[in-house]
């Protein structure tokens, strides 16, 4: 259907040009003295009004003809042959109207048709045809970049969305493994350790599904997954494994990318803690400052590490994850100094409107 006849506020719109246009076409007559202002007006408006139907069958014209397969000479002549009927039409409107004016009002209401008035208002309603193709085109043309616009904006959603679910498929399944190997060993040795981890294990992973499906989260929903992994990964790792978190209470609701800190917290378990004799802490800092949210993780590595280092994947995709969702509005950095491996990262900061 016709997106004007389809929107009461656009139709609206399209009748007052239509107005404005029958207002011009009785100005012309008064100034030709063809027709007082009363006759003019009589005579132009209600005709311009029905015209206005007849002009709006230009929006089909051009939607036939897209513009990017346009041939020039097929053009004119679907054009030029739609302009040339809407003429006659525009033509026998007015004259069709014109008599009935005539005949309900008198001799008041007439306008004199001469032959040549007849081809200067045929030719007219060619014009004005045209003009309505024009402007269906210049229609058609903001539609169909609003509509790639709006598809380029879902597209972007779904990437987004597929990358979450990449996201939640790719927890490490050593992790998994580990996990369920550490509670099949204390079944035998502590039941109520593997009791608990597995409640531990079971909540992560209800956490993660659920966090997953959201583009963005509080800070402090982010933190209390990382706490729940860690408290499956200390009763791995026992004592060897120690974890701090100091999140500034301006931090807390501040909205994050979900899933961002935990790859962080369990690379440095994975590549870090789990390789040194003695074990460490993971550092978890977050604080809100100047329209930014700065957060860092930071964990001690061993100088000579026994195992295989990894690739900074996982660090990579968060780099890649901000570019898409910040541009280059936010950062992450990583060093690696004194024994101490840190991510620093700096976003935007934003929170949830009460």
């Amino acid at each position: 259907m016709h997106p004007i006849l389809t929107n009461a506020r656009k139709l609206l719109w399209y009748l007052s040009a239509w107005m404005l246009t029958g207002l011009f076409v009785a100005l012309l007559m008064v100034t030709a003295e063809l027709a007082s202002w009363g006759s003019a007006l009589l005579f132009a408006l209600p005709a311009a009004l029905l015209y206005s139907f007849v002009a709006s069958s230009a929006y089909y014209v051009c939607r036939s003809l897209p513009l990017s397969k346009r041939h020039f000479i097929f053009a004119v002549a679907v054009f030029g042959g739609s302009s040339l009927i809407a003429g006659f039409a525009w033509l026998a409107i007015c004259q069709v109207w014109n008599q009935l004016a005539q005949t309900l009002a008198g001799d008041y209401a007439a306008v004199n048709i001469s032959q040549h008035v007849a081809v200067v208002l045929f030719a007219a309603g060619c014009g004005f045809y045209l003009l309505s193709i024009l402007a269906h085109d210049v229609l058609i043309a903001f539609d169909t970049m609003r509509l790639a616009e709006r598809r380029a904006a879902e597209s972007k959603v779904l990437a987004r969305d597929a990358e979450l679910q990449v996201l939640r498929t790719q927890i490490n399944p050593h992790f998994l493994f580990n996990s369920l190997n550490s509670i099949s060993a204390l079944t035998t040795m502590d039941g109520p350790a593997a009791r608990s981890m597995t409640i531990e294990l079971a909540q992560f992973f209800r956490q993660t599904l659920a966090l997953s499906e959201k583009q963005v989260i509080p800070l402090a929903d982010e933190i209390a997954l990382c706490s729940s992994f860690l408290a499956i990964e200390k009763i791995r790792f026992g004592k060897k494994l120690g974890s701090e978190m100091d999140v500034a209470d301006n931090a807390q609701r501040a909205l994050i990318p979900p899933m961002i800190l935990q790859p962080l917290i369990e690379n440095a378990i994975k590549h870090g803690i789990r390789d040194l004799v003695d074990g460490g802490t993971v550092t978890l800092q977050a604080f809100a400052r100047e329209q930014w949210l700065h957060v860092s993780v930071s964990n001690p590595v061993d100088s000579n590490p026994t195992t295989t280092a990894g690739n900074g994947t996982g660090l990579k995709n968060i780099r890649q994850r901000f570019a898409s969702i910040y541009g280059d509005r936010a950062r992450v950095d990583w060093t690696l100094a004194e024994g101490q491996f840190v991510v620093e990262m700096a976003l935007p900061l934003s929170y949830n409107e009460a």
